[in-house]
């Protein structure tokens, strides 16, 4: 098929690198030229695992190409992707659908033939039918136009493996064609034996916000209990492991931790919360509230496990290396990151932080250059009076502590993600402290 995807950002340049793996002519349309330029070189703007090499041979082969030019677009695809950003809200609570609408209004004026629109955005529920009846309205093909709105379930940092292998497709949709051109466009993945669910928009909508929002319930389930064991001296890395033996339950995305950041989470979350009360289910409301409560003060929690593990020694006059920039390992977005959350609550506290992230440097300095930076792990550990470990990358868990040991003068690691085995560390001579475990 040719097909179209607006917006080029952190979902749609892997859903477009994707789709033309999948076998898709493509052109991907943003408004940033520097960006379409890049991307047309085979430059990838954004770190994802194996996205490089695939914008790489597709963008050689021609299969792929990208533009500024939306009416180029409209003249080319049968089918259009919006995959737009929806950003939370001034209110804070609900999502700013305005890229959404503005692109409807760009492309519909060009759609001339029976065409589909595919809707990727994270949207508040209704948005579907509304979309459908301004795209009717504005293109010279009026009803041949039809509205499907396919959620997507990415995790940054596997964005290329949960396009390609995802672990189920929802297609929101109002008519047979809608439901037909879906099957098509994904029919290799469908053929592999993922599970498509055909719904009404209503639901596809809701399916979206409803999975990050029970995602953000469990992490912040288990940094409450985290924040038990705490009090009481017990291990919450073992009750994880009791507990993810329940089949009911399972230990997928219980990490115990600074909480959950990023470009979906937090905002899914409160857009939710604000659905729920829209809707009248309060009792729900109040449930996803407190979720977000608890995330809110994992930076508090953190920053009070750190003063215990210093000590006698102040805060204020220390020097922190933080081990970690991105929000969560495997990408460079910085959007809403607890490790730089955490990174700018120790400098307002007087200390002076050098962060170290394996991919998110660039894009941590652009939004926070207050801070100091390096990408060499050693030398990030140059004078630290404490290393904290932020960001749960493979590359620190994997780290010689025994190498890296006569690096800060009294070697201290406060691990506020759970997630080194402490023991070769102290063995080493490094003071290990982590949230919800006991022991030093």
């Amino acid at each position: 098929m040719r097909v179209s995807v607006i917006g080029c950002g952190h979902l749609g340049i892997p859903h477009a690198a994707a789709m033309a793996e999948l076998g898709h002519e493509v052109i991907g349309v943003d408004v940033d030229q520097a960006k379409i330029d890049r991307l047309n070189a085979g430059e990838c703007p954004i770190y994802e695992i194996g996205l490089p090499e695939l914008l790489a041979r597709h963008t050689a082969s021609g299969r792929l190409r990208f533009t500024t030019d939306i009416r180029e677009a409209a003249d080319f695809a049968e089918l259009h992707f919006i995959g737009v950003g929806t950003p939370i809200d001034a209110d804070g609570r609900s999502y700013d659908t305005a890229q959404v609408y503005g692109a409807i209004r760009q492309l519909a004026p060009h759609l001339d033939r029976p065409c589909t629109i595919v809707g990727k955005s994270t949207v508040t529920v209704g948005t579907t039918s509304q979309v459908t009846a301004l795209a009717q309205r504005l293109a010279p093909a009026g009803e041949a136009v039809d509205v499907v709105w396919n959620p997507e379930f990415l995790r940054e940092g596997h964005a290329v493996q949960d396009t390609l292998r995802p672990d189920r497709l929802i297609a929101g949709v109002t008519t047979a064609e809608g439901e037909k051109t879906i099957r098509a466009v994904y029919a290799p993945i469908l053929d592999a034996g993922v599970p498509l669910f055909v719904t009404d928009p209503q639901t596809a909508e809701l399916a979206k916000g409803a999975a990050n929002t029970f995602l953000g319930l469990k992490i912040s389930y288990i940094n409450a209990v985290a924040d038990m064991c705490e009090a009481a001296g017990g291990d919450v890395s073992q009750i994880v492991e009791i507990l993810g033996i329940d089949p009911r339950i399972g230990s997928g995305g219980m990490k115990p931790g600074i909480g959950y950041g990023g470009g979906c989470l937090p905002k899914d979350i409160r857009a939710f919360t604000a659905s729920a009360r829209q809707l009248g289910a309060d009792q729900a409301a109040t449930l996803l509230r407190a979720a977000e409560k608890i995330n809110e003060t994992r930076t508090d929690v953190a920053m009070d496990l750190i003063t215990r593990a210093l000590g006698d020694r102040p805060l204020e006059g220390s020097r922190a290396t933080v081990w970690g920039a991105a929000f969560k390992p495997g990408t460079n977005d910085v959007r809403e990151s607890p490790a730089l959350a955490l990174a700018h609550a120790l400098q307002q506290a007087g200390c002076t932080v050098a962060v170290h992230d394996p991919q998110a440097v660039a894009t941590a300095m652009a939004r926070n250059p207050e801070l100091e930076y390096t990408d060499n792990l050693a030398v990030s550990l140059d004078g630290a009076d404490l290393v904290v470990l932020a960001t749960e990358w493979p590359e620190y868990g994997q780290a010689d502590p025994g190498a890296l040991v006569d690096r800060p003068a009294n070697p201290l690691l406060v691990d506020c993600r759970t997630t080194i085995d402490p023991e070769p560390w102290r063995a080493a001579g490094w003071t290990v402290h982590q949230l919800g475990r006991p022991g030093k």
